[in-house]
């Protein structure tokens, strides 16, 4: 393995990439898991069309986007789980380091001057974020569904049967080499909230329920009265 292959190497190529503002903004405007095309990116970003073409050939050469043509137009994605877990735990660093060196309340003004909507509930990638995704971890630790297991979670034999009863697929269906159960902070609540396969399919059964309905063209999800009787019973579980 060479210098450019190694960790060291690896580091500051991906750092690189990040550093940009139009770059960060392409890749936060896609941490939904949509797929869109460049020119919604470069609206996005606040560049010209000829720049954000460059930015995303970066991007996709670097290995954070994903790219495919439909007709004339090319769209794009994030490139995978891992990809936009780094893009989320970068915004989480960076908050929790404004907070510590700000002289403002502990609460960072970014998070102030996000609506009500977005901090109560929205899509992370491709499982549910903001504060009824941090009740339902909760309510799922507090009911014995899950466990801690070093920095993330594991399944119990009632999480499981629980699980299995509400239409989520066993552990062992698929062998995803993704980690089934994630612990990820909350970038507004700044707390944890459950990422991973179970994280992803949870979404997937509330979306396929419609328990929660999504926002097009944006993070936010909206519980449906179904929804809220559905999800409380666990929260009160």
């Amino acid at each position: 393995m060479d210098d450019a292959q190694s960790i060291p190497g690896i580091i500051p190529r991906i750092a690189a990439l990040l550093a940009d503002p139009a770059r960060a903004a392409i890749l936060w405007t896609l941490i939904d898991g949509t797929t869109r095309p460049a020119g919604e990116l470069a609206f996005a970003a606040n560049v010209s069309a000829q720049s954000a073409s460059a930015h995303l050939a970066r991007l996709v050469e670097g290995g954070l986007l994903m790219s495919q043509a439909h007709g004339r137009h090319r769209y794009f994605r994030i490139a995978s789980a891992e990809a936009a877990s780094l893009i989320e735990s970068m915004a989480v660093l960076g908050v929790a380091t404004h907070t510590k060196t700000s002289r403002q309340p502990p609460q960072p003004a970014l998070v102030r001057a996000m609506p009500h909507q977005f901090l109560h509930a929205r899509t992370c990638y491709d499982h549910l974020a903001g504060e009824l995704a941090v009740q339902l971890l909760d309510a799922m630790l507090k009911a014995k569904w899950l466990e801690p297991e070093a920095k993330d979670f594991k399944l119990t034999a009632l999480g499981r049967e629980k699980l299995v009863a509400m239409g989520v697929a066993s552990p062992e269906h698929g062998k995803s080499r993704r980690l089934y159960a994630r612990c990820c902070i909350d970038l507004t609540q700044r707390r944890p909230h459950l990422a991973g396969v179970l994280g992803a399919e949870l979404l997937d059964l509330f979306v396929r329920e419609a328990w929660i309905l999504r926002t097009p063209r944006s993070r936010v999800v909206s519980v449906t009265p179904k929804g809220q009787q559905a999800l409380q019973q666990i929260l009160e579980a």
